[in-house]
């Protein structure tokens, strides 16, 4: 039996940890809470339930999609060059961007890291898997998970952001794209603003399943599937062809008109949104008595069993295909049935051919 061994004073830590899950015998925690999704997409149509979900907290703008667009939206306005530096661009151009999206990473990531792993301020309450990062381990470059991740993060990952970010707004400033502006468009911005996050979870599902077909698995998504056990660095940890598809959620703007604040809204979403989501905890402790939840456990149990809640959001397209893991035993045996059945087919095929 697992038994957790903890210092006297913090002992008031297990009893809230209680509140919303408990460990099994590995030491693992279980939020008592089903991996579920908000009742939007559901038959017979609950319009009540709905709106009441998207203005609560959490719901579909608290707490997180409305920080993502105010942080793009101040990346944009205050943070940015100007349009017309991007239709030549220089180094210093380029450099700039770069600077001021590493940053964002830097400050986003470096918050969750640092409160959570450096600090390890609420040791490991609520935290998945009680083992931390391996600092040992061949499996990472540098024999380091954290460090691994990090590099892979900005010499990979927020380069190919930046790169997206780039070649788009040197389009539109060349006039090959067409651009709209807030003064006729006010409605408009502010409507495709608040449905990125709808796109993006279309989006991230798509190129989800394709980076799990096996050729593509084996050469790029392996990378990031190393991280069994994530921490808020895991997020971005990916190989340069599987950061090219996950950014490429920025071409949709080729096909609609756009502000380039679109552009920047869309990349911060999808360059922050992977920190909480492998924080590898359930909650965030904020003092004593209370903590938030982070909504990471759907995305925590694909990195435990990969072949599981390939969605991250809202869009019930897990439970539409097959594949949704809502943490309860039943589930975990359907996809063990899910994979036999799988595993059957591969067999057959091998031995006929």
């Amino acid at each position: 039996m697992y038994i957790r061994k903890r210092h006297k004073k913090n002992l008031y830590l297990d009893m809230e940890e209680k509140k919303f899950g408990d460990r099994n015998n590995q030491g693992n925690y279980i939020p008592k809470r089903r991996v579920s999704y908000p009742p939007v997409f559901v038959w017979p149509l609950a319009p009540f339930q709905a709106l009441k979900w998207i203005f609560s907290i959490p719901g579909y703008f608290l707490p997180w999609n409305l920080f993502y667009v105010g942080i793009g939206l101040i990346s944009w306005f205050a943070l940015s060059p100007p349009l017309e530096d991007y239709a030549n661009l220089t180094i210093i151009t380029f450099a700039s961007v770069f600077m001021k999206n590493s940053g964002l990473v830097l400050i986003f990531y470096g918050a969750f890291h640092y409160r959570l792993y450096i600090q390890r301020a609420q040791d490991i309450d609520f935290k998945y898997n009680p083992k931390w990062p391996l600092e040992n381990s061949k499996n990472f470059l540098f024999g380091n998970q954290t460090k691994d991740n990090i590099f892979l993060t900005f010499c990979s990952g927020v380069l190919i952001w930046t790169c997206f970010e780039i070649c788009i707004l040197w389009f539109a400033a060349n006039g090959y794209l067409r651009l709209i502006s807030l003064d006729e468009s006010m409605l408009y911005f502010i409507a495709m603003i608040l449905l990125i996050h709808l796109w993006r979870d279309l989006h991230f599902y798509l190129i989800h399943r394709l980076i799990h077909f096996e050729p593509l698995y084996k050469w790029a998504h392996k990378t990031h599937h190393r991280n069994i056990n994530p921490g808020p660095w895991s997020g971005l940890a990916m190989h340069p062809v599987e950061h090219v598809f996950y950014f490429s959620c920025a071409l949709l703007y080729l096909f609609f008109p756009f502000h380039p604040a679109f552009i920047i809204v869309t990349l911060v979403h999808a360059g922050l949104s992977p920190a909480p989501g492998h924080a590898g905890f359930e909650r965030v402790k904020t003092d004593k008595e209370k903590s938030f939840d982070i909504d990471s456990y759907a995305h925590y149990l694909h990195h435990k069993y990969f072949e599981c809640n390939y969605a991250d959001g809202i869009l019930p397209l897990d439970r539409w295909f097959g594949t949704l893991h809502d943490g309860s035993e039943e589930s975990f045996n359907k996809m063990r049935a899910r994979l036999a059945k799988k595993n059957q087919k591969k067999f057959r095929a091998k031995t006929l051919s």
